[in-house]
């Protein structure tokens, strides 16, 4: 019965991508500044909502977009790809995270915790709510399903706030603080036990998936969703063996394939470049992708375009060429003619694109933030072809995880000892075969990093990868990485050199100063989770 009610309900509230309906808004708590908020207790009437499985499904939608707006268009790029060396600005703001200079009263970071704290607590509005308020009518499979998304939700926020803070305070009920000032910091062992309770939870609970043709019923997260994301905790715990048997039972289940290539396991349909094209939002690959609106309100849509794209791209004001790719990144790619990721992730002067706004050349004095490139990926064109949106919201999903990264993290923990390695080879080889590249034989765990980085290059992960491998590892990479610009009026351009070194402090970034204010308790030791109160 679950699949029946699955597949009749997805194809509902799915044909108008997620876009927040009238009659659901009053329900969603505000996405206030503090994250101990919870919605007036007028605000809405419970009994009125959750009464059947469309109110149900209907009731996770906004956790896959609005609450995580300002955290992916203002700081997930800012620390996954400026920090890291992958990209660099001359804004004066956001260079701070170039240079290693970001303070507690920085405004751009203080969005990454005002918001992945929403995250928080929209979820937890779900998962506390909801089995209380709902009808004995909708089938319990309906509401398990539901508590599952919202709990791999709310890992996914925590394992963003985790790597980014480290000691995080672990609210699992925003109800329970709202009238206490001081709510205290856990562990980051903790913080991790908490994330992988929720995502075993929405391995239990969510439904099981195959995802097909039919794009619009992948948009939601499934069982093997969570399994993909708890594979990757176990990465970063370094628990090898874990990590490898959970990516190997998602890669055995057939539930995604890589799209495009030329494995056993891929869609032949697709490219790595029609990854990034809206019209294949939720493809087989996309094992979870935050789904934005065509309305074209503001914080409905993706506004990624607005800061990667070139001027008059977006048929708007907007295209801002905040970002550009470094010339380390560049110079990272080992053939940038035959590497399919090049060409749609970076932008070469003159190089045309024929999806784009029916046909678009790149200008030839391109020259993001002096990089003499421009950004491609996440950049999808104007609304007239690109289905709908408006300044600052394109309807194109975003990444969080898709297969290509789980095949290189079955690859990693088989290479760390986790599993075969001859599987995690062949697991790495289909992600080059993929990209136009030859196989490596016996690839070694730089060989991973590296295709780590060109795989995911400006899906804002690479910061979180290079700080993973260890302090001195970080430091050694971070300092000598090139974050410098193209002095044009030498022939040919030279290279205007800039380097930072990082402290071993740097490789966490401050807690908000206004929060500290609000709760003194971030300044004090970290305490134990009380994983018996839930």
């Amino acid at each position: 019965m679950y699949i029946k009610n699955k597949i009749k309900h997805m194809k509902n509230l799915f044909k108008i991508k997620f876009l927040l309906m009238a009659g659901f808004i009053f329900l969603i708590p505000s996405c206030s500044n503090d994250f101990l908020d919870r919605p007036p207790e007028d605000s809405y009437n419970v009994a009125d909502f959750y009464q059947t499985v469309d109110q149900v499904n209907a009731g996770t939608n906004h956790l896959y977009s609005k609450p995580w707006f300002n955290f992916i268009t203002n700081v997930a790029w800012c620390i996954g790809e400026l920090s890291s060396g992958n990209g660099r600005t001359w804004d004066p703001r956001n260079g701070d995270f170039d240079n290693f200079a970001v303070t507690g009263q920085h405004g751009t970071l203080t969005q990454s915790w005002e918001s992945l704290y929403a995250v928080v607590a929209q979820a937890n509005s779900v998962i506390n709510t909801l089995p209380t308020a709902v009808s004995a009518d909708v089938p319990q499979d309906v509401v398990n399903n539901a508590l599952g998304e919202a709990r791999f939700i709310r890992a996914t926020a925590y394992f963003y706030l985790v790597r980014i803070f480290g000691s995080v305070p672990i609210i699992a009920d925003n109800t329970k603080y709202v009238a206490q000032p001081f709510v205290p910091r856990n562990a980051v062992e903790d913080v991790y036990e908490f994330i992988k309770r929720d995502y075993q939870f929405a391995i239990d609970n969510c439904y099981e998936d195959l995802r097909g043709s039919n794009y619009e019923v992948n948009a939601k997260v499934s069982s093997g969703s969570a399994k993909a994301m708890l594979s990757k905790i176990y990465l970063y715990e370094e628990n090898y063996s874990m990590a490898y048997q959970l990516a190997d039972e998602v890669i055995n289940s057939g539930e995604f394939k890589l799209y495009g290539g030329d494995a056993e396991d891929g869609d032949p349909t697709g490219s790595y470049y029609d990854l990034f094209l809206t019209a294949n939002n939720n493809n087989p690959e996309s094992i979870f992708a935050l789904q934005w609106s065509n309305s074209g309100q503001y914080s409905e849509g993706n506004g990624l375009q607005s800061l990667f794209a070139q001027a008059g791209i977006t048929g708007f004001s907007d295209g801002y060429s905040a970002i550009g790719p470094s010339i380390d990144l560049q110079n990272a790619y080992e053939d940038q003619e035959k590497d399919l990721r090049y060409y749609a992730t970076i932008m070469d002067p003159g190089s045309y694109y024929p999806d784009l706004n029916g046909g678009y050349t790149v200008s030839e004095t391109v020259d993001h933030q002096g990089t003499n490139k421009g950004i491609k990926k996440y950049v999808v064109g104007n609304a007239a072809t690109n289905g709908g949106g408006a300044q600052q919201s394109y309807p194109n999903n975003t990444y969080i995880l898709r297969y290509g990264e789980l095949l290189l993290i079955h690859a990693e923990a088989a290479l760390m000892g986790g599993g075969p390695i001859v599987n995690g080879v062949n697991s790495f080889n289909k992600v080059r075969r993929r990209a136009g590249l030859e196989d490596i034989p016996n690839p070694t765990l730089e060989d991973v990093f590296h295709e780590r980085r060109i795989e995911l290059a400006f899906e804002f992960e690479f910061w979180y990868d290079v700080v993973r491998r260890g302090p001195a590892f970080a430091i050694d990479f971070l300092s000598t990485t090139e974050r410098g610009t193209y002095n044009d009026d030498t022939t040919p351009p030279t290279i205007e050199s800039e380097m930072y070194t990082p402290t071993v402090s740097d490789l966490l970034f401050p807690y908000p100063s206004n929060e500290i204010q609000n709760n003194p308790a971030l300044l004090e030791e970290p305490v134990p989770y009380d994983f018996d109160s839930e």
